[in-house]
């Protein structure tokens, strides 16, 4: 099997600010991205953002500023917001890049000349704010809609009609032939329902405003924005380039996930791979569709004022504490709700009192009872013994977990080592066994919790950017040991370690006043949106 590995984040919406459940996905994207890297994979994370589309050429008309200099301030503040999560994409993609422009034109063409594309007229409901159509049924007798919330409008115009139904039995045959295509089972199940129910044929072209990429055979129409935004994941890897070599590497002798949030399953697990179907691209990506993070029970909405940014977080607690806690709570199957004080109890539970509080507490031991210089010494002692088969266990959890993108419960398999880590302490007693002289057992068992300590910083590489590189240096771990196939439990034969210079996650000592000056702090950053 091939070593090539490709992940991608949602193309986000240039409609404003991108907050914590975007932030979320993104964060996802990178640390799946470095746990593959770990593995010994070549990778590449690619995310950007989806420019065109009546309601951004709205916006920009609400601020006086053509689309293009509307986009061109969120791309970079969007840039800019992933720099600051230290997230390692390598490409970030916009559907205004001329590439991408170019290669739209040519697929569409293809399409066409297919006799998958056809020219009608388009009567019905659609969501500008989502970019969607939508049927009677679904829009309801309030014409609400089903997404978002908000009402739909009616459109009638002359439209270009992608032909869905054609690919209706072929998508389905290829679910069944594919079980693992579509991860979780619940969100495939609500895919194989909707087909089974009759694909429509789709609207791909709009002809009553501008703000998109014009079809080559008829400048009047600009590409439906989905249709151009999908195929993001193709023209970023160069795909109707000269070179095209990304494309042939990643695409077609690689392994592809999509990620996405559950507003957008429809769009990557229908219309995306029906259309690759039509120009003869294999479907060749698994579609990992995850739920949504909810602020204090509801859905994040700017007009009801309880959206999150990241910075709130970081600035506060730090980068590790907030991509801990919105992987730790990733919302796999079932919606997350995040609230400020649940964030402070999650890090000085987790964090400050079980993994902080260990490797202090550790370094301290170390430097007290050996001078900083601990010898690997084997023991038979029952409580070191069950220590090791556990760790050995807990590791396999971790790897299952993280193939079924459980990220939330691979964080809890690593915190499980640490918490049995710290009940070690608890079983030996450490300072009972200085106390007693039997300083063999001492420091075997001290030698133990700080390869814990190795192993554990390991497996939190993906997710504790910062803290664990203070660790490393702490214990004298070198860059080429800190891969997944270098774990080797036990076998380091001394540490020499050093001690920490302050600790890694500073306690929050008021969590109802830090709750409180966060909820002032979020009404403030939304005043900032463009």
């Amino acid at each position: 099997m091939s070593k090539n590995f490709y992940i991608t984040t949602p193309i986000y919406y240039a409609s404003g600010r991108l907050h914590l459940g975007s932030a979320s996905s993104t964060c996802f994207c990178d640390s799946y991205k470095r746990y593959m890297k770990q593995l010994g994979y070549d990778t590449r994370f690619m995310t950007g953002l989806d420019e065109h589309g009546q309601k951004v050429e709205k916006k920009a008309l609400e601020r006086n500023l053509t689309p293009q200099e509307y986009t061109d301030k969120l791309a970079e503040r969007a840039i800019n917001l992933w720099k600051y999560l230290k997230c390692d994409y390598d490409k970030f993609i916009r559907t205004t890049d001329p590439e991408h422009v170019k290669e739209i034109q040519l697929i569409f063409d293809k399409m066409l000349k297919n006799d998958d594309i056809y020219l009608g007229e388009y009567d019905g409901w659609y969501c500008v704010s989502c970019e969607t159509f939508f049927t009677n049924s679904e829009v309801g007798e309030e014409h609400i809609c089903p997404s978002c919330g908000k009402k739909v409008t009616t459109v009638k115009e002359k439209s270009y009609f992608f032909r869905l139904s054609k690919y209706q039995d072929r998508l389905l045959k290829f679910i069944e032939d594919n079980p693992d295509f579509i991860k979780p089972e619940v969100k495939k199940n609500e895919v194989v329902s909707f087909i089974k129910g009759g694909l429509e044929d789709l609207s791909v072209s709009r002809s009553t405003f501008k703000w998109g990429i014009p079809l080559l055979n008829d400048p009047k129409h600009v590409v439906y924005v989905w249709l151009d935004a999908l195929f993001n994941y193709l023209t970023g890897l160069n795909f109707l380039e000269e070179d095209n070599s990304l494309y042939k590497k990643y695409w077609l002798n690689g392994k592809t996930v999509h990620v996405v949030a559950k507003d957008i399953l429809r769009f990557h697990a229908i219309f995306w791979p029906i259309f690759l179907m039509s120009i003869d691209v294999p479907v060749n990506y698994q579609l990992f569709c995850h739920s949504w993070f909810l602020m204090m029970g509801e859905k994040m909405s700017k007009s009801t004022g309880n959206v999150i940014y990241p910075e709130t977080f970081v600035k506060r607690y730090g980068l590790d504490s907030f991509r801990y806690y919105v992987l730790r709570n990733f919302p796999y199957a079932q919606d997350a709700v995040c609230t400020p004080l649940d964030y402070i109890q999650t890090y000085n539970t987790e964090l400050v009192n079980d993994f902080g509080n260990l490797v202090s507490r550790t370094l301290s031991m170390a430097s007290k009872y050996f001078n900083s210089k601990v010898r690997n010494i084997k023991s038979d002692n029952e409580y070191i013994l069950n220590f090791e088969k556990f760790l050995e266990s807990e590791i396999e959890n971790y790897h299952k977990d993280m193939a079924e993108y459980k990220i939330n419960n691979a964080l809890k398999d690593i915190n499980n080592i640490v918490a049995r880590t710290n009940k070690l302490i608890d079983e030996t007693m450490p300072w009972a066994l200085y106390k007693e002289g039997n300083l063999e057992l001492l420091e075997s068992v001290i030698y133990h919790l700080l390869d814990a300590i190795r192993i554990e910083s390991i497996l939190y590489v993906p997710y504790l950017i910062d803290s664990t590189e203070v660790i490393f240096k702490s214990l004298n771990v070198k860059d080429s040991e800190k891969d997944l196939c270098n774990l080797n439990p036990f076998t380091k034969e001394v540490y020499e370690v050093g001690m920490l210079e302050k600790p890694l996650f500073p306690r929050e000592n008021d969590p109802e006043k830090a709750k409180n000056e966060i909820l002032v702090d979020m009404e403030e950053e939304l005043k900032k949106d463009i």
